[in-house]
């Protein structure tokens, strides 16, 4: 639906609209290779158990999605800031072409990161640190992936909406020592605070069991038979988590249930229109 009314409304072909479009995609595409992982597990439970050689490109297609997501996530929360400061957008304005620039580049470096089991970092072969939640991926593969990503998932747009509720602030204040009440700044940074609230606490439940699966399965020495079912049931509780965020992201980064709706109902009225326009 997003994808759709974003595509579909001139009104939002802005540069911020690029990034919500895009992070729609890269949700669809983790929803979409989660049901892939998924279905293995209901055909064949010890393919996704055990590691094979069929899980190598689903599980590379659902770590590319993810690090999409964070890195699209990372790339909002900058426009947003360089949006809001006044000295950075006298410097420097984001338009169309840079935020198209920003999802080529995301996608090419989630792709190349989330494909090197592809091109032969796995362990298919050797068993000695192969993943025990995710076979037959490398247990330092996935410490590669998992701590500067999600640390990164964490920290920047702690640190860009953090200085964007500093700067609506200090403006408010501003214009109060000039003898003038804002009511715009004091509810753009209820809005905003509220928002960055949600959006950690979103990440912190999505991303902080995962990485804490990752630090468990390196500091492991158990094998699979040891660890069924618990240490499973925890994994698939962690793949659930990310696919609520990909649920969750529309709601918190794009339109509003309401908002959404409002489009979604104007679009059908203008197709009836030119229907009506037609048949005349």
């Amino acid at each position: 639906l997003v994808i759709v009314t974003r595509l579909a409304t001139r009104d939002l072909h802005k540069p911020i609209s690029i990034l919500f479009c895009n992070l729609a995609v890269s949700d669809l595409f983790t929803s979409f290779s989660g049901f892939w992982i998924s279905m293995l597990f209901i055909t064949n439970p010890d393919m996704t158990i055990f590691g094979s050689q069929d899980m190598l490109a689903p599980y590379a297609l659902y770590t590319t999605s993810i690090l999409s997501t964070i890195y699209n996530q990372v790339s909002i929360g900058i426009e947003r800031y360089l949006a809001v400061a006044k000295s950075m957008r006298a410097r420097f304005r984001v338009a169309r072409h840079h935020s198209i620039t920003v999802v080529f580049i995301n996608w090419v470096l989630a792709f190349l990161l989330g494909c090197l089991p592809l091109m032969g970092w796995n362990c298919l072969q050797a068993d000695r640190s192969i993943s025990v939640l995710y076979s037959p991926f490398c247990i330092s593969y996935l410490v590669f992936i998992t701590m500067p990503n999600v640390v990164v998932a964490f920290l920047v747009p702690l640190f860009t909406y953090l200085r964007i509720i500093i700067i609506l602030r200090k403006r408010k204040l501003r214009m109060q020592a000039c003898g003038q009440v804002m009511g715009t700044y004091r509810s753009a940074e209820t809005q905003v605070a509220r928002t960055s609230i949600s959006i950690w606490l979103l990440a912190l439940v999505s991303y902080a069991p995962f990485l804490a699966g990752v630090i468990f399965d390196a500091t492991n020495q158990r094998c699979h038979i040891d660890l069924y079912p618990g240490a499973y049931i925890f994994r698939n509780c962690t793949a659930m988590l990310i696919t609520i965020t990909c649920l969750g992201n529309p709601v918190l980064y794009t339109l509003k249930f309401r908002a959404l709706g409002a489009k979604l109902k104007a679009l059908r009225c203008l197709s009836a229109t030119r229907l009506q326009a037609c048949a005349i």
